[in-house]
């Protein structure tokens, strides 16, 4: 692998891992001009992209399992009636939830609800996977469904 590799699937696995925390980061963007760029193989992409974004997910996860810790204080982000209700939320559809941990806005919180209800770590990085992949196994093929066409 010569550096631009490197550079490229550094920068997906970063887009994708920052996209998955709290902050406002987009991998979709990032691994679709990679994919069309066609100099990486689509699985590796995948891979890259996936394991990034469910690492990012295993953090917010461990947050969610520490963050009770500091519940009750002042400067504590969340409400008790807003944690409350995500609690009960989750505690309703259950972990199958997690299935939508890739959907925008409430994805990310989701998992560190997943944390904070004590999740088992194993059955989380299941589902997680699972949700992830599917999302980038879906803009992969639009990328390749739009090249198709273009290419005919």
């Amino acid at each position: 692998m010569h550096p631009p590799d490197m550079l490229a699937y550094g920068g997906l696995w970063l887009s994708a891992f920052g996209a998955a925390t709290l902050l406002p980061l987009q991998s979709e963007s990032v691994l679709a001009g990679l994919l069309a760029l066609g100099e990486q193989p689509a699985w590796a992409l995948l891979a890259v992209a996936t394991f990034g974004n469910v690492l990012g997910s295993v953090v917010n996860w461990l947050l969610g399992r520490y963050l009770e810790h500091w519940r009750g204080r002042r400067w504590f982000p969340v409400s008790e009636a807003q944690l409350a209700a995500a609690q009960a939320r989750y505690r309703r559809f259950g972990r199958w939830s997690l299935l939508l941990s890739w959907v925008p806005v409430i994805g990310d919180p989701l998992t560190v609800v997943a944390g904070l209800m004590r999740e088992p770590l194993p059955s989380f990085v299941a589902i997680v996977t699972l949700a992830k992949l599917g999302r980038y196994l879906a803009v992969a093929a639009a990328v390749f469904g739009v090249l198709g066409d273009g290419a005919s």
